[in-house]
């Protein structure tokens, strides 16, 4: 393949594309509307036994609520079934969110100051 000539054509032409909005987004609307901006970037440092805690009781508190919401004659197992795993998901959480404070030597609990 032998290449005879290259031809240069420099005739370029400059087009101005139309400038576009920038679209604000969810949370910048949020953003914008906050007076103290501190109140977005708070952040809390929870030990992870107490925050297990606090999901156990509020899992096993919507199983309950989802197991009193099923008639327990016509679905007797699915009614027990979702009773009883509220109850024990309830109880974990509760030992979970409970542990730091009665069992002193546990992993997780801060022991000096």
């Amino acid at each position: 393949m032998n290449i005879k000539g290259i031809s240069l054509n420099t005739s370029f032409t400059a087009q101005t594309l139309p400038v576009q909005k920038e679209r604000k987004s969810f949370l910048d609307d949020i953003h914008s509307k906050v007076r103290n901006a501190s109140d977005m970037t708070d952040t809390i440092v929870v030990p992870r036994t107490i925050f297990k805690g606090y999901l156990g009781i509020m899992t096993g508190t919507t199983l309950v609520t989802l197991g009193g919401l099923i008639d327990r004659n016509k679905h007797p197992k699915a009614f027990k079934g979702t009773m009883a795993t509220g109850l024990l998901t309830s109880l974990y959480g509760t030992w979970a969110f409970v542990r730091p404070f009665i069992v002193k030597d546990a992993n997780g609990v801060q022991k000096q100051k």
